[in-house]
């Protein structure tokens, strides 16, 4: 991965408490993944989340990947850590996890 592109993404990750790299925007998903991860985040009551549509991004699409180590999207990353795909935070909301990080205030 290049300098400029993992700079891009520390710096959006160091500003935004939430970040999603998803396929669509939260309001028009593209993909039933990143739907399903969108509600899981309305479930858990976040507030500051901040997507990427990767589909309008083809660098930020394939550097996510080798970023996380993780080959699918949507990712999800809260306070610059990466948390998992939707499946994952589907298992978090369900146990009652995904809410104390997303929404400290829970």
């Amino acid at each position: 991965m290049n300098e400029e592109l993992k700079k891009r993404i520390d710096d959006l990750l160091a500003q935004n408490k939430v970040v999603l790299f998803m396929k669509g925007s939260a309001l028009m998903p593209q993909c039933g993944f990143s739907a399903s991860a969108v509600r899981s985040l309305q479930e858990a009551g976040a507030t500051q989340v901040t997507t990427v549509n990767v589909l309008q991004d083809p660098e930020i699409r394939e550097g996510i990947k080798e970023y996380s180590s993780w080959p699918t999207i949507p990712q999800v990353f809260v306070d610059g850590k990466f948390i998992g795909g939707s499946d994952i935070l589907k298992e978090m909301q369900d146990r009652g996890e995904l809410a104390p990080l997303v929404n400290p205030g829970s």
